[in-house]
């Protein structure tokens, strides 16, 4: 009888930490430009993104910087060695683990560079 209920705590626990992972996805924006067009000339770089994140122990405690579009955007654009993105869309999506979770906004979007 013992060794049944260890056997049905064990099991017990088992499903409680899989219920303790998962993940969710939330629907961000599309924009035409990260920053203003008008009046102003520019040389199409190619398709790009990138990701900015911020990972919380416990799903509160901050152990990393924060997460924001501007960064992700930022760095989406660097990558193809440009100065902001054209058709741009932004989401949003959370992991959640045991001990951490971390928040992911990912940007994808044509990177341009100004020209004179």
């Amino acid at each position: 009888m013992n060794k049944l209920v260890k056997g049905i705590a064990s099991g017990l626990v088992g499903v409680a930490a899989c219920f303790m992972a998962g993940c969710a996805t939330m629907p961000g924006g599309v924009a035409p430009s990260s920053t203003p067009l008008e009046g102003r000339s520019y040389q199409v770089l190619g398709y790009t993104e990138a990701t900015d994140s911020r990972i919380c122990l416990f799903g509160i405690i901050p152990v990393s910087g924060h997460n924001s579009i501007r960064d992700a955007i930022q760095r989406a654009a660097r990558k193809v060695g440009g100065d902001a993105l054209i058709e741009v869309t932004a989401e949003g999506y959370s992991q959640y683990w045991l001990l951490f979770s971390r928040d992911v906004t990912r940007v994808e979007g044509i990177g341009i560079r100004f020209t004179k």
